[in-house]
Formats: structure tokens, C-alpha cells, sequence
């Protein structure tokens, strides 16, 4: 892996169905329904959809073994149409679903949060070293006999873990922190391979772009130390819809396909699942234009720590119409003698200036970021102001790939600030687009920060039309997180940084939450944005409710 020149991560092939992904295959594309896995010609219908927008596997969710078994109806259906896309059986908390859709299903995603472990309650359990030991025995004795179902029928595996689903195990002995998400797939990763079963994926989601950079980069260094070369499916969960949901997963997934990890992505939108097929494919499409780039030099090491930025010492001046920073400084493209950073000479400002870099460089992240790395180790101080340029006249390509190229920058730790030049929009958009990227990125929030779920078979309401109630109501509050999930199965444990939180809880039936706080459960559905709504502005629920 670098952070400067792009190479695909190298890694196993895995086949799922008819679709191979991980080894020289390109990175594929997925989706998730949203209709009841239960309702065999809505589910069909909704996959062809995804199909047709270019998606090569798609999940569907899967509670039980009614919804398992259906998935052999939802499959001949889909033939009959001449649609043979591989179907992949999403299940949580029951062990039982996942045996029958092993033989039914090209692959099952299981979440060791949940495979085992009871669901969590946010409890600090104790283990003695014994005790701990035998909790991973009873791991393995419940994941083999699994394994072995999935081998007989040549069905694939995938490991999928969320920031929001650790269990209280992991939790109490890891903490809710990357080593926990990594060590949580690792304790079944060792399972499969003593058993010598390979056909494996595997995805380490969270809502957080930081949590979910540095613990898919940590999950790729521990597997390398233990043997494992194992393809990642790449994800930003809860993303949310529109222009939020389209940067945050920009941020996520294209800093780290730059770096050349990732063999599966889905950009988790909360809108129709066939809408998230050309975001994947526009953001896939523009890394993967940089393979055999011209090489850019390696820094011997990195100067930087692992902070996000760092800060100014004083406020830049207002962007100018033109989409430049009015700022005391220079402003140079890198150049393209990269060993003569001496050669600069007086053009190099003094060390209090902000300097503004830019390229035209194929990889131009990693060229910045090669840059900054060796001026840096020659002594040079100054705050960098990085500046990309974009001529498409379309809002969604330059906030997909901005946000891709900002997101690998500002995830680093490499600037502290930034220009967003796109000439071909309006000053509105380019400055809605930068300031999306800085909340993405978790550096500068300017509006509200939205965790919302894309919706699946489990969501019991119509989630779009009240992520879009909940943002029209709550626009004005800068800076306040509110969690709209569909259900409990990443719900609360997803959104445990947000301020406020909407949980589907049944058919009809909503739960709110204040932070970690169960405020009201099951209130019918029409009564909990205006109670929502009070809870942000008293901070309680009336007690008749």
C-alpha cells in the first residue's frame, strides 16, 4: 500500500456466483435492496433495477429463515427474466437464517458482532484470560459447522463489521475503536483459515470517515502480518442521501481505493438503491484511471502524525469569485523536477506564509502528499493550502471526485485548508461542496450532521421521506448529529456519537433516543418528529407519553 502511487493491494480471488472479485479483477459494484425480502416480485423487480444500472451483486436482507427460503423464489424469478446476478444474504443475530441461505445464496454476510455474541447492551463485562478463551472456543465450535455448509454448496462468505454492531465482548476488552473492529473479524478470520476455508470478503464499515479510513488500513496491516491477503469490501455506513451522502462515501471509499485497498465497494445512499450504481462506477472509474501513472518519489519517512490537519494560526480571507484564497503567500505547481526542492530557492515564502500547491499530475493527491512529506523533512514550516481543479459542469462528478482527492489529503493530516477550483459552477455550489468535504472529513462542521441509514427489508417506514422531514425541520441547527435508522440492527450502536437519534422499532413504531439514552420507544410513527423535535429543543419527552 501507498499513500503516493497508486497499486492495487494484491489479494485472493473470490469467486461469488458468476462474478469474480479480489485478485486482477476490477473493483465490482453492489447494492442492497430495500423491499422485503418476503415479497418475491418487488424484491426481483428492485434487483433488476440495480442490475440494469450497472451493479454486479446484490444483497438482500435476510432476519430469518422464512426470508432465507425465499431467496430460492427471488432467484427464479430473476432467471425467468434472463437475470442471473449473484444474490448475497444479509444476516444479523440468527445463525439459523444464515445455514439455509448457504444453500440457496452465491454468498452470506454474517457480522461476528452478532454471529455469537448476544446482541450488545453497551455493558463493561469482565474475563479472566480462561474465560475469554473459552468465548472464542464457542466461536469456532458455531462458525465451522457454518463454514462446512458454505463449502459443500461453493457458497462465498463475507465478514462484515460495523463500528455500530461490535459486541460488548470485544468492547469491554477493545473498546469501541478500530483495534476492536479489526480484532472482532480477525477472531473469525482464524477460524476460516485453520479450516482452510478461503472464499472469503471482508467489510469494516463505520458512519466516521476517520474511524473507517484507520481501521480498514489497520485491518490490511494485520492481515499482512498474519499470512492473509483476503479482498476488502470498501463502505461509509449511514452515509444519508443527496449531496452529504455522495462526499462522505467520496471521502471514505476514494481515499482508500487511492491507496490502493478495496475490491467491492457500495456507496450506502438513503434513496433508491439503483442511484447508487453510477456514484460507485464515477468514483471506481476516476482512481482507477491512474493505474501506471508516472511514478512519484517515495519520502523516506512520514514527518507527519496521524492528526487529521493542522490548524492555522490566523483565519484566511474569504474566498474570492473566482474560487481563490486572497492569501499572503505563493502559488506554484509542483515541480516537475521532484529532487530539486531546493531549486525553489526565494520563490519558497517565509515559514509563517500559507503556501498554496497544486498539480497536474494524474495521481495529483499523491503528488501533494509526496510534497508536502519531503519539504517537510527539509525543514520547510508553512501551512499548505491545497488547491484542485475541476472542469466538469456536473455538481455530482466534482463532489465525488473532490472529494476523493480533498478526502485523501485532509484524512492524512496533510493541509490546512483548501480550494475547490471548478469554473464551470456556480461560487454557491463550489463553496456547499467544500464545506461538505471539510464535514466529511470531520475537520470544520457548518451544518448539520446527519447518520441516516440506507434502508433495507428491516426498515418498517418510509425512511427517505423522513430523513427529508428530519433535515427540513433541524437545517438550522449547525453542528447537531441526529441518527434516522431503520432499525436496531446498527441503530443505536452506529449513531452512539450523535446528539439524537430516530430507530425504526416495528411495523409503524419509532424509539428516540438523546445520545446513548432511550428516551421513548414504540411510538407510532406519525407522532415521533414532533417529539423528536421537543427532545432537541427541551431535551426531554413529556412524561404522558
Amino acid at each position: 500500500m501507498s499513500r503516493y502511487n497508486y497499486h492495487r493491494r494484491p489479494t485472493r480471488e473470490v469467486k461469488v456466483g458468476n462474478v469474480a472479485l479480489g485478485g486482477s479483477n476490477h473493483v465490482r459494484l453492489q447494492s442492497m435492496t430495500n423491499t422485503s425480502t418476503l415479497d418475491t416480485e418487488a424484491s426481483a423487480a428492485q434487483i433488476r433495477r440495480i442490475v440494469d444500472a450497472g451493479g454486479e451483486i446484490v444483497r438482500l436482507t435476510t432476519q430469518g429463515s422464512r426470508e432465507a427460503a425465499n431467496l430460492a423464489e427471488i432467484k427464479k424469478a430473476l432467471k425467468r427474466d434472463g437475470c442471473d446476478v449473484p444474490l448475497v444474504a444479509d444476516v444479523h443475530f440468527n445463525p439459523k437464517a444464515a445455514f439455509v441461505a448457504a444453500e440457496i445464496c452465491e454468498k452470506v454476510r454474517i457480522n461476528p458482532g452478532n454471529f455469537v455474541d448476544a446482541p450488545r447492551q453497551f455493558l463493561q463485562l469482565e474475563y479472566t484470560d480462561e474465560e475469554y478463551a473459552e468465548e472464542l472456543r464457542g466461536i469456532r465450535d458455531a462458525l465451522i459447522p457454518f463454514l462446512d455448509v458454505c463449502k459443500a454448496h461453493g457458497t462465498s462468505v463475507r465478514l462484515g463489521v460495523n463500528h455500530g454492531s461490535l459486541s460488548d465482548r470485544i468492547m469491554s476488552r477493545f473498546g469501541n475503536t478500530p483495534e476492536g473492529m479489526v480484532e472482532s473479524v480477525m477472531e473469525f478470520l482464524r477460524v476460516c483459515r485453520d479450516v482452510n476455508f478461503h472464499d472469503i470478503v471482508i467489510s469494516i464499515k463505520a458512519s466516521n470517515t476517520v474511524v473507517m479510513t484507520q481501521t480498514v488500513r489497520l485491518l490490511a496491516e494485520t492481515m499482512a502480518r498474519e499470512g492473509m491477503n483476503y479482498p476488502l469490501h470498501l463502505g461509509v455506513t449511514e452515509a444519508g442521501d443527496a449531496e452529504d451522502g455522495r462526499i462522505k462515501s467520496a471521502v471514505g471509499i476514494g481515499s482508500l481505493l487511492a491507496e490502493g485497498l478495496g475490491d467491492t465497494i457500495r456507496v450506502s445512499l438513503s434513496e433508491d438503491p439503483e442511484n447508487e450504481i453510477p456514484v460507485a462506477a464515477m468514483l471506481r472509474d476516476y482512481i482507477s484511471a491512474r493505474e501506471g501513472h508516472d511514478p512519484i518519489p517515495e519520502p523516506d519517512a512520514r514527518t507527519l502524525s496521524d492528526e487529521p490537519a493542522r490548524r492555522l494560526s490566523a483565519p484566511l480571507t474569504p474566498p474570492s469569485p473566482e474560487g481563490e484564497v486572497a492569501i499572503a503567500g505563493v502559488d506554484f505547481p509542483i515541480p516537475e523536477d521532484w529532487e530539486e526542492l531546493d531549486a525553489l530557492g526565494d520563490a519558497w515564502p517565509g515559514s509563517q506564509a500559507p503556501v498554496i500547491l497544486s498539480s497536474s499530475h494524474v495521481n495529483a493527491p499523491g503528488a501533494v502528499m509526496s510534497f508536502i512529506e519531503r519539504a517537510l523533512a527539509k525543514g520547510f514550516k508553512n501551512p499548505f493550502v491545497v488547491k484542485f481543479s475541476y472542469s466538469s459542469s456536473s455538481p455530482e462528478e466534482v463532489m465525488i471526485k473532490a472529494g476523493a482527492d480533498f478526502g485523501s489529503i485532509l484524512l492524512n493530516g496533510y493541509a490546512s485548508a483548501i480550494i475547490l477550483d471548478a469554473p464551470a459552477l456556480t461560487e454557491q455550489t463550489r463553496a456547499e461542496i467544500a464545506r461538505g468535504i471539510l464535514q466529511a472529513t470531520r475537520l470544520r462542521f457548518s451544518r448539520p450532521e446527519y447518520i441516516a441509514c440506507p434502508g433495507c427489508g428491516r426498515t418498517l417506514f418510509d425512511l427517505q421521506s423522513t430523513l427529508a422531514q428530519v433535515k427540513k425541520h433541524t437545517a438550522h441547527l449547525k453542528g447537531l448529529k441526529i441518527g434516522v435508522m431503520g432499525c436496531i440492527v446498527n441503530g443505536p450502536g452506529e449513531m452512539a456519537d450523535a446528539d439524537y437519534g430516530y430507530v425504526g422499532a416495528g411495523p409503524g413504531r419509532v424509539s428516540l433516543y438523546k445520545g446513548k439514552q432511550l428516551m421513548v420507544k414504540n411510538i407510532p410513527t406519525e407522532e415521533a418528529l414532533p417529539l423528536l423535535m421537543r427532545l432537541i429543543e427541551t431535551g426531554e419527552i413529556p412524561e404522558n407519553i
